[in-house]
């Protein structure tokens, strides 16, 4: 379905970001890659990916707090890609603290990783997309985007202005051919909430499964966590055709969490 189509994926060397890679090159869509890990593992994905459904992989290995590195990341995704059909923001961060207790320089991070950045790399890759008259830009916000909870501030202010982001870039666009469009996950499996999961087991004596069956209990009423792949279906629907005129909608995918 999106063959000819290239993509540029912030924070995709691993959890989400990487789930939407895969079903992107699945679908023969090209990609530039982004991201922090191990050089071998990264090139190992990137290989794989390629070779695979291929596809054209690149990586680019750019700070997201460094707006002048995001600049230089879009040009280097048009470069080697030959175009910039599809923008997906997932690069993110979390610390949990009150707001008392919470580090000026964690708040810092958290603003420019989780909302900064995707204002910079929306600025230079529209320009791409209105030229080519098609474009579809998806931004990974969260259900604390939507609504809040305790000890999240940084977080939830992000993801909050992520979402507003969102709506602001869909009605710029409106009628070019390009959408804005966020979607909202509840509790997922990944390395970003891996630690709240084993804090809660610890608080709670248990192991990390009853401690993760806790936190979903909390808020998530499906009691079951989001899958990567189900995020990654949606980001390729939001891609298709039948999406066209989804535009500037924040889009739950929470086990009823926001239905409450």
């Amino acid at each position: 379905m999106l063959e000819g189509k290239n993509a540029l994926i912030t924070g995709s060397t691993s959890g989400i970001g990487l789930g939407m890679a895969r079903a992107l090159a699945a679908q023969g869509c090209g990609l530039m890659l982004n991201g922090f890990g191990d050089a071998d593992v990264i090139e190992k994905v990137r290989s794989g990916l390629a070779s695979e459904h291929g596809v054209k992989v690149a990586y680019n290995r750019a700070d997201m707090t460094r707006p002048w590195e995001i600049e230089a990341l879009v040009a280097d995704a048009w470069a080697q890609l030959g175009s910039l059909d599809i923008l997906i923001n997932c690069a993110g961060i979390q610390h949990t603290a009150p707001v008392e207790a919470f580090p000026p320089e964690k708040w810092d991070a958290i603003l420019a990783i989780n909302l900064s950045s995707s204002f910079h790399t929306i600025h230079h890759a529209l320009p791409h997309m209105k030229a080519k008259g098609w474009g579809r830009i998806i931004n990974i916000a969260s259900v604390h985007g939507l609504v809040a909870s305790v000890n999240k501030a940084a977080y939830i202010a992000a993801k909050h202005g992520l979402v507003g982001l969102t709506k602001v870039v869909a009605l710029e666009t409106a009628g070019l051919g390009i959408t804005c469009n966020a979607i909202c996950p509840g509790w997922t499996r990944t390395e970003l909430i891996e630690p709240q999961i084993v804090a809660r087991a610890q608080a709670l004596g248990v192991d990390i499964e009853e401690g993760g069956r806790a936190l979903l209990a909390e808020k998530q009423p499906s009691r079951q966590f989001v899958s990567v792949e189900q995020l990654a279906q949606l980001a390729v629907f939001l891609c298709s055709p039948a999406a066209a005129q989804i535009t500037g909608a924040p889009i739950p995918i929470d086990g009823g969490w926001t239905a409450q």
